[in-house]
């Protein structure tokens, strides 16, 4: 009885000290406490006081007597429970291993699924309609990791057909695949679809796949930067700063897009052949002429992607307000969601329903954001694309904010969660003619209260760029292009959000400490009932 008290008696104590430790901790860490982690300080707390109370009233004298009886019983039932369970292990084994050699299947356990097909590539696949012939002309120990990548496209479609080539040994085939072997350069990937053909050289699901939708997409749509008005760039000086968007240009070239730069004053409209227009994060006001170009563009169905940062000179406002969007004069900030040390960085991943989020998985992150959001208007229909977490609040007094880097909610400012871009469509008194079916044409406008998210620093976070990309897309009406796209390697980092930080210093500092501390009363109680003490 005395031994199992002890026992009680020292779990008990633990769990109240812990409880009493932690809940202290979270007093002192500041005014946010964490749901998760006071549920568990209260929970240790009962359950301490529990097994206090159980060592205090309790008498296990019948518990130490049973102990003494059945020994042998016990071990005749064990020892045969154990030889059966380790037979049925060995058998299972054995099947195993034979269906191995039967059935092939693979798992990818990398973080980022950097050897899994992404959702694109499986939707690109499923797509074609003729096949796809995929030659690799390599030599015999080259053509290893060459073998590894397609034959993931073998897999997923009928419609891939591969063929291996060693250039040594067969430079026939080279002859009638127009390669020549002084161009050959260590090997190559040659991707052919009907009567159109792609040498892929540099080995990657991404240049891979970009090879495939070049040959299946005829018609190059394309885009343009508007510039002038001090806008992100795309290339020349800083595009490829951490600010630029030589990174954001690339992702749109690889969708086989055209991507231009306008210059809208000497223009004096958007071309005809523009089939979207993008305003990557104008500081300066915009000339009258501009502003007019932009309405005609708007009124003959034109598309636009606008994405402008807090506290920017450009006076998009008031068009945007008629058109149906609200931009708010703030700075979005998240203490729980955001970065460590940074909530001004806010994550977020709470998508609304629209062809260009249904795919996404995962965060956005944003860096000195605004909101933005649906406003009534006459003409547009905006929804929301995505919105920070419930601890997030749109802060107004961006002079605090400015001179002394001081954030807190005060009653005027925006309730979590906060839109961070919204997308939707509008159809304003057009000077074209109606389309066939009678009706006026519709923009379509997609606006993002950053344009941080999608510089060369932000791009390939988390799935910025497939926000990003799936945007153009469904601002051009490729709506089938809209999907995940191909990974490229990267190494893999631990990026913690303040309400991660706060679990992860928890489990720390109170979880494992604890679970130490049982398992050493475990231990010491144990060691007492040996013989000979």
């Amino acid at each position: 009885m005395k031994v199992w008290s002890s026992l009680l008696g020292s779990l008990g104590a633990v769990a109240v000290l812990f409880a009493i430790l932690s809940f202290l901790v979270q007093l002192l860490s500041g005014p946010v406490l964490i749901w998760d982690e006071l549920i568990w300080s209260i929970g240790n707390l009962v359950v301490g006081l529990v097994l206090l109370g159980v060592a205090l009233f309790s008498n296990l004298e019948a518990f130490r007597e049973r102990m003494r009886t059945g020994e042998a019983r016990r071990a005749g039932k064990y020892g045969t429970s154990a030889v059966a369970s380790a037979g049925l292990m060995i058998a299972l084994l054995g099947l195993l291993a034979f269906l191995s050699t039967r059935y092939h299947t693979q798992w990818d356990w990398t973080t980022s699924k950097e050897h899994s097909l992404s959702s694109q590539t499986e939707q690109l696949l499923a797509g074609l309609e003729t096949d796809l012939e995929i030659t690799g002309v390599y030599s015999p120990l080259a053509a290893v990791p060459a073998k590894e990548l397609v034959e993931r496209y073998r897999l997923a479609s009928e419609r891939v057909k591969v063929e291996w080539v060693d250039p040594e040994r067969q430079p026939g085939r080279l002859a009638d695949l127009g390669i020549l072997p002084e161009r050959l350069q260590g090997g190559l990937l040659h991707v052919e679809l009907g009567a159109e053909s792609v040498d892929v050289r540099e080995l990657g699901e991404s240049e891979l796949t970009n090879a495939i939708l070049k040959l299946t997409r005829q018609e190059r749509k394309k885009v343009v930067f508007v510039v002038g008005h001090n806008e992100r760039p795309i290339e020349g000086d800083g595009a490829d700063a951490a600010e630029g968007y030589a990174f954001a240009r690339e992702a749109l070239a690889n969708e086989n897009y055209q991507v231009e730069t306008l210059l809208l004053a000497s223009a004096g409209d958007v071309p005809e052949d523009a089939d979207v227009a993008i305003l990557a994060g104008p500081t300066r006001p915009l000339l009258e002429v501009e502003h007019a170009a932009l309405r005609r563009y708007v009124e003959r169905g034109g598309s636009l992607l606008i994405m402008i940062d807090p506290r920017a000179k450009t006076d998009l406002y008031p068009a945007l307000a008629e058109w149906g969007v609200e931009v708010g004069e703030d700075v979005v900030v998240d203490l729980v969601g955001g970065m460590v040390g940074t909530p001004t960085t806010p994550f977020a991943k709470d998508f609304g329903p629209h062809p260009i989020t249904d795919a996404l998985r995962g965060f956005t992150i944003f860096e000195f954001a605004r909101s933005v959001k649906p406003a009534p208007a006459a003409h547009g229909a905006f929804q929301s694309l995505v919105r920070t977490g419930k601890d997030s609040w749109a802060e107004t007094d961006l002079e605090r904010l400015e001179a002394k880097g001081e954030v807190g909610f005060d009653p005027e400012d925006g309730a979590g969660p906060v839109t961070l871009a919204v997308a939707g469509t509008l159809s304003l008194a057009a000077a074209e003619p109606e389309d066939e079916a009678g009706d006026p044409p519709q923009a379509r406008i997609v606006v993002v209260g950053d344009a941080d998210f999608a510089s060369n620093q932000l791009l390939g976070a988390y799935v910025n760029r497939d926000f990003f990309v799936n945007s153009v897309n469904w601002l051009l009406g490729d709506v089938e292009s809209i999907s995940i796209r191909p990974k490229t390697g990267v190494p893999s980092r631990l990026q913690l959000t303040t309400e991660n930080f706060l679990d992860l210093r928890y489990a720390s500092l109170f979880v494992l400490p604890e679970a130490i501390a049982v398992l050493g009363v475990i231990a010491w109680w144990r060691r007492r009932r040996a013989p000979g003490r």
